[in-house]
């Protein structure tokens, strides 16, 4: 199924990568996608990094992301200029007090939150597919348990069901996919459910574009939302949800930051221009491959294609 945005009104989007790896091909084309979606609506773009997990942040990392956009020739309406910029004014930490209010309306949310000290081994101990098997879930430990992390408790047959724009009618079977997921880290840090659901209400965000891996992080932040008026406007309603199908590597596996080929490091350094990315996104986009050309050519086909079909 493919989105049609000639039919929405305008659209507040983002780019929202996270500096822990150089960026890879299909962050890439995750960036154009976004760019053609928000752009053909007439809408505005805003650039927001992750960056709550401020221990795998590399000073390289965070410029590569500068230099990705530059390179593929996208512009956005709001967010950092720079390095220098994000950290003066837009770093997630500057907005640790709105994210911790949160987590201390949800913790007084009756059986929704509890502690856990199991560790990464323990979890996949018990369970090789990395899914939380619930072990401290009923130990009634308090969320004030030196080291222990909050976990929300997701009941085992909770369902998570909205209209995709590019999936169509989704239904994720949350307690299965996910189970209970972290909100807060051992180091009372917020997790990136709870960093991502306040930064897109923050926003405005009303296009929110990921590939299909993060389809259950889609629903968690969906599931978790609705259960505090501050957040209820975190909804499928308000938000138009696209995932996008994934890029496989060279071993068939998706891409990920810490697998990358060279080609792939530094802006994919190696590749002669960005329009191993355009074409890329022309073939997802069912494009024909001289639309791959250039920015313009990829938007111009597109424009073509989506375009409403006359009366």
């Amino acid at each position: 199924m493919l989105f049609r945005p000639a039919f929405v009104a305008p659209t507040r989007g983002r780019f929202a990568p996270t500096p822990s790896g150089y960026l890879h091909l299909g962050n890439a084309v995750n960036f154009v996608l976004t760019w053609l979606l928000v752009r053909r609506t007439g809408g505005t773009l805003h650039l927001r990094i992750d960056d709550l997990d401020r221990a795998r942040l590399r000073p390289a990392y965070l410029a590569n992301i500068f230099h990705t956009l530059d390179w593929l020739g996208l512009d956005y309406d709001t967010g950092p200029r720079d390095p220098a910029d994000f950290e003066q004014h837009y770093s997630q930490r500057h907005y640790l007090a709105s994210y911790q209010n949160l987590l201390e309306q949800l913790r007084h949310q009756p059986g929704l939150v509890y502690a856990c000290t199991c560790s990464r081994t323990d979890v996949l101990a018990l369970a090789p597919d990395g899914r939380y098997p619930g072990t401290c879930r009923h130990r009634g430990l308090s969320l004030d348990t030196p080291g222990a992390a909050w976990r929300v408790h997701v009941p085992d047959e909770a369902v998570v069901s909205f209209t995709d724009g590019w999936q169509g009618q989704v239904m994720v079977a949350l307690g299965q996919a996910l189970g209970d997921f972290v909100i807060r880290k051992k180091d009372g840090a917020p997790a990136y459910q709870i960093g991502s659901v306040v930064d897109d209400l923050r926003l405005g965000t009303t296009l929110i574009v990921r590939g299909a891996d993060l389809l259950p992080s889609t629903a968690a932040q969906l599931w978790l939302a609705q259960h505090l008026p501050a957040t209820a406007a975190f909804n499928a309603t308000r938000i138009q949800f696209l995932h996008h199908a994934l890029l496989p590597g060279p071993d068939g596996q998706k891409l990920s930051k810490s697998q990358q080929q060279p080609l792939e490091r530094g802006v994919l350094a190696q590749a002669a221009g960005p329009q191993v990315v355009y074409q890329a996104v022309a073939q997802l986009l069912g494009l024909p491959l001289e639309a791959s050309s250039s920015l313009g050519a990829l938007q111009q086909s597109w424009l073509q294609k989506s375009a409403p079909a006359a009366p």
